[in-house]
């Protein structure tokens, strides 16, 4: 999220500094009001293009896949340490939004007062609401108001100024502006942003007016007295001193000429080397190759993976009948930290006294990341099960049967086991241990062996004593009917993932 807002601050720097050198000095007025308006939007999607889906389809052929599970009722919070799962940053964030949204309706109902308590005059195309006692000029949408103590040669003048705000609905840029300073009120952006359309807007009134009246006498209106103002952001105010000057200069200025519209033609460099950045920026971890990220185990030829909750260097691939996982690579290829992972990994594998002679290894460079490959050695059914591994389940004639399930019943059987780890589970632990807030994932692994009894157990989890605790439970399951293949019982095995999140209140 930090990063998306500091590529969206960059975007709108970069896409005002280019307003502010090439194009607020030029008279092409409404084109720069939908430049700002465009390049404001534009620099909140820009981020988002080319971002590749992280999100995909987990292979059910070899794992379980539970409901979600809730360990954290409001009341188990309340009575734990609530406090270690607050987001501060958020509670920030969303702090600044209500004041800023409390600011945007107080000033609101400023205006809305002013409607509902001071005489409205109904003209052709918007009302009138005069201001007693003070000298302000502004409007809002359809209403223009006027303070009574303005001299009545100068009223006109003004009248016809902020109908052109009126018509072109420059409220609604203002207004737009607003909702981004609510949702938005750390981006300083923003704030400028606002002040250059709000410019434009004037800049776009006085060419329309100064058309069909004397130039000189509608300048002489703005520089003869000191009139009063509102600090209402979203209205667009006659007698805004801050922008007088500038408004001056621009009426008095020649028209620019027509060639200079393709100044608007850099959009295009600029917008490719954002979109180049977004892509760069995107991909720059992956092609590195040396920063941990959370690992991916994939599965078979249509390679589905599972993400797990560990951060490696490298992603892990297992084959049971020998298929590839794209380009194969070799051990020269992979990095420090890549190559070092990989020879632990090997290593430890090694050591076991089982099934080492079963697997053999390749490398393989798979969405941008190096992967290890665990390809299981071409064996018949009836090596596989001298050789003591278990059979993937597509191979076997029965799958073991779930007491209470008909016999052979897969279905009945993910059910039964889904069922029953839910209902054994102690919800409250991972609130007790302090377990971070949002989405956290344990893998068990186990195996149902020519018995019916589940061996082989090992969990994978963010903290030891949810370890042992999905442990305990899957030891609790019940004896069941094993698998079977050529009418004979066969070890099984199982991925069981559970899911469970934690909120942030």
């Amino acid at each position: 999220m930090i990063n998306y807002i500091i590529q969206v601050v960059l975007f709108q720097v970069l896409f005002v500094a280019v307003y502010d050198f090439f194009l607020s000095k030029e008279t092409f007025f409404t084109k720069n009001r939908v430049y700002l308006i465009s390049t404001a939007l534009l620099s909140f999607v820009l981020p988002f293009v080319k971002l590749p889906s992280f999100q995909k389809a987990v292979s059910l052929e070899y794992t379980i896949l539970l409901p979600e599970v809730v360990l954290s009722p409001q009341k188990v919070i309340e009575k734990s340490t609530w406090y270690q799962s607050i987001n501060y940053l958020d509670v920030l964030f969303i702090v600044g939004c209500l004041l800023f949204f409390i600011v945007f309706v107080y000033k609101l109902s400023r205006v809305i007062r002013l409607i509902i308590k001071n005489e409205i005059i109904k003209k052709e195309g918007y009302s009138l609401i005069m201001l007693p006692k003070n000298s302000k000029a502004f409007s809002f949408f359809n209403y223009i108001f006027l303070g009574k103590e303005i001299s009545s040669d100068k009223q006109e003048k003004i009248i016809q100024h902020e109908l052109v705000h009126s018509k072109q609905k420059h409220t609604i840029d203002l207004l737009l502006f607003e909702f981004l300073r609510v949702v938005m009120w750390f981006n300083p952006m923003i704030y400028v942003y606002q002040h250059r359309v709000s410019l434009v807007h004037e800049y776009i009134s006085d060419a329309v007016v100064s058309k069909s009246v004397a130039k000189d006498n509608y300048i002489n209106n703005l520089l003869s007295d000191i009139f009063q103002v509102e600090s209402i952001s979203f209205i667009n105010q006659f007698y805004k001193h801050s922008l007088i000057k500038k408004r001056i200069i621009m009426m008095t200025k020649k028209q620019s000429k027509k060639i200079k519209q393709l100044k608007y033609l850099l959009l295009i460099p600029i917008l490719g080397s954002m979109i180049l950045y977004t892509s760069c920026s995107v991909n720059k971890l992956e092609d590195l190759g040396t920063k941990k990220q959370l690992q991916k185990i994939y599965f078979g030829e249509k390679k589905k993976f599972q993400e797990t909750n560990k951060e490696t260097y490298l992603d892990f691939f297992i084959s049971f009948n020998e298929e590839s996982l794209g380009k194969e690579i070799s051990l020269t290829e992979l990095d420090e930290n890549e190559k070092g992972e990989f020879l632990k990994f090997k290593e430890t594998y090694l050591e076991k006294k089982k099934d080492k002679d079963v697997f053999y290894f390749k490398l393989y460079d798979f969405n941008g990341r190096k992967v290890v490959g665990m390809h299981r050695k071409a064996m018949t059914v009836e090596e596989r099960i001298s050789s003591g591994g278990g059979l993937p389940i597509d191979l076997l004639d029965k799958a073991p049967t779930f007491p209470g399930c008909p016999e052979g019943d897969k279905a009945c059987l993910n059910k039964s086991i889904q069922r029953f780890v839910a209902e054994n589970f102690d919800m409250k632990m991972p609130v007790k241990l302090g377990i971070k807030p949002g989405t956290n994932k344990i893998y068990a692994l186990f195996k149902i062996d020519k018995n019916g009894d589940i061996t082989n157990i090992k969990v994978r989890a963010p903290h030891p004593k949810l370890k042992e605790h999905t442990m305990s439970i899957i030891k609790k399951l019940p004896k069941m009917l094993p698998g079977e293949k050529n009418n004979k019982p066969v070890k099984v095995g199982y991925t069981l993932p559970i899911t469970f999140n934690i909120p942030l209140n």
